[in-house]
């Protein structure tokens, strides 16, 4: 059984970072595209950032870029999203995803409703 649990989420001041990870379990993470998604209270769900398995390129959100880095750890089964210069506008619950991909195409093409999705951690930005 397909199994994504994150953690690493909590409370942050403007400026801070955290570090989210995703166990999988039930699968092997590093032949297929992850990704993460974020939604915000009263928003629409919106993603993150992907890593692919071919190659291992990233994409990101233009709102993240420079400051989120997205890596797995394949002994560990494990993807992870350093989130560096946290935003206010960062607050909301992150959500790992899997789509059985390996390109993040899924991801890109906004087409993510379905696929593997873990529960979500709860990143709060505030002073």
């Amino acid at each position: 059984q397909v199994q994504l649990v994150e953690s690493g989420g909590g409370l942050v001041q403007p400026g801070g970072s955290l570090r989210l990870s995703c166990a999988a379990s039930g699968f092997t993470s590093e032949y297929y595209s992850m990704s993460w998604f974020r939604q915000a209270p009263g928003k629409e769900r919106e993603g993150v950032s992907c890593i692919k398995s071919s190659d291992g390129s990233t994409y990101y959100a233009d709102f993240v870029k420079g400051r989120f880095t997205i890596s797995r750890d394949n002994t560990k089964n494990t993807v992870y999203l350093q989130m560096n210069s946290l935003k206010p506008e960062d607050t909301g619950v992150y959500y790992c995803a899997t789509h059985g991909d390996t390109e993040c195409y899924y991801y890109r093409s906004g087409q993510a409703d379905f696929g593997s999705w873990g529960q979500g951690t709860q990143v709060t930005v505030s002073s």
